[in-house]
């Protein structure tokens, strides 16, 4: 079984409802072009440092014995279905709940020096945009969630209706270049409370005056989990 560095070790069954092996599905983009980087070079230890449902990892150990995976996500259902998917690999894999922003830290807790070839894949993958629990999502109805990290404490809802109309501004523009920034704080401080993603995205669009959620939503979806400063909650 893939192994497990950390804590707080995910359930090697998915919980009920939980987007697990059975509904944590993410096609890996680019595998081929992956795999001929990194499946090709030195033996060693590969880093996923987003391995998510560990549809990379599994290419790429699979395409080359030699090679020993160490995979990072602090999301913990991607890291449940990884360690599912993963498990046929047994030692050769160790899984460590982290954002890819404490790589030191995680590979100091695998006991991992060195590297030999990494990946960063990132971005929402789609089984989070398919849980409208999530928050992650403006086609259904959600909780304003939005947490990569659940253990997180601070999540959308708070920051929505909770931070003055020059700091929802300032989130959008400076940490994700939207130039109607100031207008979509406008709007969304003058409708709170604000309690779904479907409401938000209602209001954003407003606030946008584009075609669409589609035309915005990705930069509330990036960077309203964020602190001004760019770091995650």
């Amino acid at each position: 079984m893939a192994k497990q560095v950390n804590d707080e070790t995910p359930p090697s069954k998915p919980a009920v409802g939980a987007p697990g092996a059975s509904g944590f599905h993410h096609l890996p983009v680019m595998c081929d072009e992956v795999l001929e980087v990194l499946s090709s070079g030195p033996s060693g230890i590969v880093l996923d440092a987003t391995v998510g449902g560990g549809g990379h990892a599994a290419a790429i150990l699979a395409a080359n014995p030699d090679i020993s995976l160490l995979g990072l996500d602090c999301d913990d259902a991607a890291l449940t279905a990884a360690a599912e998917r993963l498990e046929q690999f047994g030692d050769r894999v160790v899984l460590h709940r982290s954002a890819f922003a404490d790589l030191a830290g995680a590979m100091g807790a695998a006991g991992v020096e060195s590297i030999s070839g990494f990946l960063f894949d990132l971005g929402v993958s789609s089984p989070q945009l398919d849980c409208a629990e999530r928050g992650f999502s403006y086609r259904e109805a959600g909780p304003l969630d939005m947490r990569m990290d659940r253990r997180q404490r601070l999540t959308a809802a708070e920051v929505v209706n909770g931070y003055e109309e020059a700091e929802l501004a300032r989130i959008l523009y400076r940490n994700a270049d939207e130039r109607h920034a100031r207008r979509i704080a406008r709007t969304v401080v003058a409708a709170r409370p604000i309690t779904d993603t479907a409401r938000l995205a209602e209001l954003g669009t407003r606030g946008h005056s584009g075609p669409g959620p589609s035309s915005w939503w990705p930069s509330c979806q990036t960077h309203l989990p964020s602190h001004p400063d760019g770091g995650q909650w």
